[in-house]
């Protein structure tokens, strides 16, 4: 579960990008969190990754405080979730089987499990007969689709996804949304941070609006007017 208490957060420069968000998601449910730029996204983004910390309130991710994780506990906690960003991040100089591969090897699992993981989630995502190619031999969806097999490398409980549709077009978004819907189905949280409201409105499911730093509008259903 992740939880939002009455979370205010204020930059150094005076910037109050949240201003007491309440917010509350459940184990195996798909979130959008949609909004204007400027509206609050990305900072729940960066809280959630442990990148920022709250100015007050808390945030509880399976009764983790992320305020009162210590620097070296972080990393273990985002073992948890698994990250898909808009611009991939993708290491140009390996090939998509070592993309994937290398966020095992980060956290120890042994070569003989990693073996046998990487080609089974290539396949999940249908890039099966592209783990020798580089990132640049690579469409934009199909670099898409190898960061959310990286995402999913090391069995996360929670997926967030940032604009994970904003570097493809139109036919590759649908096919990335399938494949989180199909993660979702899998038991996994899924959280999407986007602004596409075309693809809010077809998917149908929950939709958290952010506004000025607050949370405007809480339904399922379609996005902002």
């Amino acid at each position: 579960m992740i939880e939002f208490k009455n979370v205010v957060k204020t930059y150094k420069n005076g910037t109050v990008a949240l201003n007491g968000v309440n917010l509350q998601i459940e184990d195996g449910e798909f979130v959008f969190i949609v909004g204007q730029t400027g509206a609050g996204k990305t900072t729940i983004m960066k809280l959630l990754l442990r990148e920022e910390k709250t100015t007050s309130g808390k945030i509880l991710v399976d009764g983790i405080d992320l305020s009162k994780l210590s620097y070296f506990r972080v990393p273990y906690y985002r073992r948890r979730l698994g990250i898909v960003f808009q611009d991939f991040r993708l290491f140009r100089e390996k090939t998509v089987y070592e993309n994937v591969a290398f966020a095992m090897h980060a956290v120890g699992v042994p070569p003989k499990k990693i073996k046998k993981r990487v080609p089974a989630l290539l396949n999940t995502v249908s890039l099966g007969d592209k783990s020798t190619c580089k990132p640049d031999e690579l469409s934009g969806g199909e670099q898409q689709r190898v960061a959310l097999a990286r995402a999913l490398a090391n069995n996360p409980k929670i997926i967030i996804a940032d604009e994970p549709t904003g570097n493809i077009d139109p036919k590759m978004s649908l096919e990335i949304m399938n494949l989180l819907v199909k993660i979702n189905k899998l038991g996994k949280t899924v959280v999407v941070i986007t602004h596409e409201k075309s693809l809010v409105d077809y998917y149908q499911q929950r939709v958290v609006t952010i506004d000025h730093g607050l949370v405007s509008e809480d339904k399922v259903g379609g996005m902002f007017e």
